[in-house]
């Protein structure tokens, strides 16, 4: 087959050295049938970064630049980790074949992520991706209960084959004309920030509940019974959304009700990174799901995913009289690397380290929430923190440019962060549990000094507290009018005068 070179060119990145500050780079494919998808966005497309390697919670390009990672929840324990590398290296020296052969590390590794689980969470399958666990989950509701319809969140991603899609409305939004299949429903996303019921609600964790049950009913109605619910335990793509306390569990109480099962996606947000518990469901107490799916972080990069679910479950699933196998799943190589990112999770105590550099980082970013008028919301659990900027704390109107616009200036300062939602107005932290608190320090300084300059811009000054009559406080909130404020030496007393 003729093979193509084709050249794509980009302006350089600035850096230390002079002859590369208005150098071309050069990017060189092999144009084939089977060339790199354009469907593909790299991070930062206007000045993409080329990196070439990675150390802990830092990665380098190819001119030696150094940037501090918040990105990568994938590299769970930090990049390159020497016990992770040298377990894969190892086992590959030995053996790595399917698992249709007995191998001792594949027991072991399903016995040690048991050990984590709710002990009525008793049957692994071992799979590759995020995309073919949540996959395979839908196949086991699918099979147990009978049933084909789905309950999804509002703004979800569950992953990019076309059973997620249908069930990703973070997705399929996107996609002119397409039809919402008539099997998935699409509950309220549990936002308590800018959803329909919020933290002034009395009892978010029921009303949203109830929009689920409506959807069970309506389905009911038209003929139709639901297989299962499912949701990321604490959603991503949608905005760093923590569920009010409670919800899981009234929700899985209609869903069982109505012959279905529960799925907790734990892709992006286990293996401890919630810090208080070693999965982001165990934050609803006493609250077990039918089904779990794993992926990103279980390998630490390399690709690994698993489902646990229940022997029931299992079991009618086997009845079913199809075969299931899959090739590289739970292979040799892939359950040392499992085996070993347990180990260190456990011997760096970085489940530990989530839980107070998180906090840490919270406590930063709730400070600047007290300081910046464009930052509406602080929330998260662990290292799996949020930040929603808003250009009016009443109306809540997404900021989304500025969030853009925060994420290349921290580029340039060698801080790579992103942002989501389903505004694009979510600043995500979701570094490797590595992650220190003066990393956190740094991150927070530049985002403050970034924030000052974009509301000097647009005129933007802090809520300011006012004495009432009867010597209360209460904000005004200024949004993008201009204001005029004159201090007294005492913090508390402030004259906010219109222009």
């Amino acid at each position: 087959m003729a093979q193509e070179v084709v050249s794509a060119h980009f302006p350089a990145t600035k850096n230390q050295d002079d002859h590369h500050d208005h150098q071309l780079l050069q990017y060189q494919c092999i144009k084939t049938p089977f060339s790199f998808s354009p469907s593909c966005k790299v991070f930062f497309s206007h000045d993409p970064i080329k990196i070439v390697r990675a150390k802990g919670q830092y990665m380098y390009d190819e001119n030696g630049v150094r940037y501090l990672d918040c990105i990568n929840n994938v590299a769970h324990v930090g990049h390159s980790h020497p016990m992770v590398v040298k377990a894969g290296a190892e086992q590959m020296e030995l053996l790595n074949t399917n698992s249709r052969f007995l191998h001792d590390n594949l027991v072991q590794y399903a016995q040690r992520l048991q050990a984590t689980l709710p002990e009525k969470l008793s049957v692994c399958y071992f799979v590759n991706s995020g995309s073919e666990a949540n996959d395979l989950a839908l196949r086991l509701a699918w099979e147990y209960t009978g049933h084909k319809d789905v309950i999804t969140l509002d703004n979800a991603y569950h992953g990019h084959v076309s059973s997620l899609i249908n069930i990703s409305p973070y997705k399929f939004h996107q996609l002119a004309n397409a039809e919402q299949s008539k099997s998935v429903h699409v509950a309220l996303s549990p936002d308590l920030y800018r959803g329909n019921y919020r933290q002034d609600h009395p009892d978010p964790a029921t009303a949203y509940a109830d929009d689920v049950n409506n959807l069970i009913q309506k389905a009911h109605e038209k003929g139709h019974k639901v297989a299962a619910f499912i949701a990321e335990s604490l959603q991503s793509c949608g905005g760093q959304v923590i569920p009010p306390a409670g919800y899981f569990q009234k929700v899985a109480q209609h869903v069982h009700q109505a012959g279905g099962l529960f799925i907790a996606d734990e892709v992006q947000v286990g293996f401890g990174r919630v810090g208080t518990h070693f999965w982001a469901f165990q934050l609803q107490e006493d609250f077990v799901p039918d089904i779990v799916t794993m992926g990103k972080p279980i390998g630490n990069g390399h690709p690994m995913s698993c489902v646990v679910t229940t022997r029931e479950v299992a079991e009618a699933f086997k009845n079913s009289g199809m075969e299931y196998f899959n090739t590289f799943g739970g292979n040799p190589v892939s359950c040392a690397i499992g085996l070993a990112v347990l180990d260190v999770i456990e011997k760096e105590d970085l489940q530990g380290n989530a839980l107070r550099v998180g906090g840490y980082l919270m406590r930063l970013l709730e400070q600047q929430k007290e300081k910046h008028p464009l930052v509406g919301d602080i929330r998260g659990r662990g290292l799996f923190v949020g930040a929603e900027l808003v250009r009016d704390r009443v109306k809540l109107t997404p900021a989304t440019a500025e969030a853009q616009d925060i994420i290349y200036k921290l580029k340039e300062q060698h801080i790579l962060l992103s942002a989501d939602g389903p505004h694009r107005n979510v600043l995500k932290f979701k570094p490797p549990m590595c992650f220190s608190e003066e990393d956190a320090d740094m991150v927070v300084e530049k985002i403050d000094q970034i924030l000052t300059d974009i509301e000097k811009a647009l005129g933007l000054q802090m809520p300011s507290t006012v004495h009432t009559e009867n010597g209360s406080h209460k904000r005004n909130i200024c949004g993008h009018r201009r204001f005029v404020a004159a201090f007294n030496l005492r913090k508390t007393d402030v004259i906010i005068q219109t222009e």
